[in-house]
């Protein structure tokens, strides 16, 4: 369960940790003489079976299916899959962005492959790290890769040019390659932290 406000957002396993988590900030809140906005507040219930309303000052607060969080879209199902969706929406319009880039007789396929990995890329994979991924949203996210890597190398359709020989000509790693280097790199991260570190 998870409560979202402007102020700050909370985490909890069960109703009751969440009512009392919500009652503690209001009350911190008031004592710092902050008036917390119930109409601003939102509850998701990601897998809840409990269908009794979150308070805060004794009005019910919202639920949600979904909201946005750090640029990354959090709905009931506990899962990525809009997230990934959005991610890949947002690439695309930074490749379309770039149109005149791609199409470009003067700049070398070294230097366009370094701009696609700097932004097209990084906007896609944007929080990659933790996202719980399948064969499905991974197949979605090389498709949308490699739709744009044939465009920069003007391949069309009809040319018979493999996945792998396309990865060689850009120098490319597969998708779900590039995620699992990112996971491993961000809980390298995390686990060099100090053990009373929140992360």
């Amino acid at each position: 369960m998870i409560l979202l406000s402007r102020m700050a957002v909370l985490l909890s396993h069960t109703q009751t940790q969440m009512q009392e988590k919500t009652d503690r900030l209001s009350q911190t809140a008031i004592k710092l003489g902050l008036t917390p906005n119930t109409a601003k507040t939102q509850v998701i219930k990601i897998h809840a079976k409990t269908i009794n309303p979150i308070l805060m000052n004794n009005t019910a607060l919202e639920e949600v299916e979904a909201f946005t969080y750090l640029g990354s879209i959090v709905d009931t199902t506990g899962g990525t899959d809009a997230d990934i969706k959005n991610r890949i929406n947002k690439a695309r319009v930074v490749f379309n962005m770039l149109r005149k880039i791609w199409s470009s007789k003067n700049i070398s396929i070294n230097t366009k492959m370094r701009i696609f990995n700097s932004s097209v890329k990084q906007v896609m994979l944007y929080g990659s790290e933790t996202w719980r991924t399948t064969k499905h949203t991974t197949h979605r996210l090389q498709s949308f890769t490699n739709t744009c890597l044939r465009r920069i190398l003007h391949i069309w359709w009809r040319a018979k040019v493999s996945n792998v020989d396309l990865w060689k000509r850009t120098s490319q790693e597969p998708i779900d390659l590039q995620i699992r280097k990112r996971k491993w790199s961000w809980i390298g991260h995390t686990l060099r932290k100090p053990a009373t570190n929140i992360t």
